[in-house]
């Protein structure tokens, strides 16, 4: 069961990784991997949903990752595209806004499209925030944002300025990163918005990720102190404790 204490928790960012390493050791095709991974997330949206969690972001295709062969590239546009057509009214009904986050222009016109009319049906949902990043990358975000701030003829610009223009500028920072598949590492996502989030590390491949071990994850951030610069003295004296 998860740890109750996690009410403060807000915001969860995930990186869904190891889909192909999933597929090789049953000896499958890397897209096998990629299309259980679809399975996971979708179980983990209804999870999300139950324990009222408010934003869930999760990185499905990096920048980086239009360097990959170009026949897993189709098939991961592909599988993008179905997964759009065949979860949107689920998530709808389940009061779930949807939002793409990323460059859109480098997909075709049909993807584009099927990304517009998802947002547009889940707009109005107030429940969980789900975002999904989609050629994306946390460098590019920071960079869109100094060009609006150029565009728009700013010149004494702070924090808050950038912050204002980032993609994720309408929600709170991720309380939590999760990334599965063994690597420890941020990979370009959300840099301006980790700054002081919890990172958890799973050597569990992203097909395998249950609610057992995203509530294991759950549980370890209700057992971190967040301090955001403060002392331990500080923290206890601003929660009354």
């Amino acid at each position: 069961m998860v740890n109750t204490s996690i009410h403060y928790l807000q915001h969860v960012a995930i990186i869904m990784d190891g889909n192909g390493r999933w597929a090789k050791k049953r000896n499958l095709p890397r897209v096998a991997g990629h299309t259980a991974g679809i399975k996971t997330l979708r179980k983990l949206i209804e999870y999300a949903v139950q324990l009222k969690l408010n934003a869930l972001t999760v990185f499905a295709f990096s920048t980086e990752n239009w360097q990959r062969p170009k026949q897993e590239v189709s098939k991961l546009m592909e599988l993008f595209m179905s997964a759009l057509q065949t979860e949107v009214d689920d998530l709808h009904a389940n009061n779930v806004c949807l939002r793409i986050v990323g460059d859109k222009q480098s997909f075709n016109s049909s993807l584009q499209n099927a990304i517009g009319e998802a947002e547009a049906l889940t707009i109005n949902n107030d429940g969980l925030q789900l975002n999904i990043a989609m050629n994306y990358s946390g460098r590019w975000d920071i960079l869109q944002a100094c060009r609006a701030l150029v565009k728009e003829g700013q010149q004494d610009i702070d924090e808050a300025d950038i912050a204002a223009r980032l993609c994720f500028s309408k929600y709170s920072d991720p309380d939590l990163f999760i990334r599965t598949g063994g690597e420890q590492r941020i990979s370009n996502y959300l840099l301006w918005q980790l700054a002081y989030t919890e990172l958890y590390f799973t050597n569990t491949l992203w097909p395998d990720f249950d609610s057992e071990q995203f509530n294991h994850a759950l549980n370890w951030f209700s057992s971190r102190e967040r301090r955001f610069g403060k002392t331990s003295e500080q923290i206890i004296e601003l929660s009354g404790d």
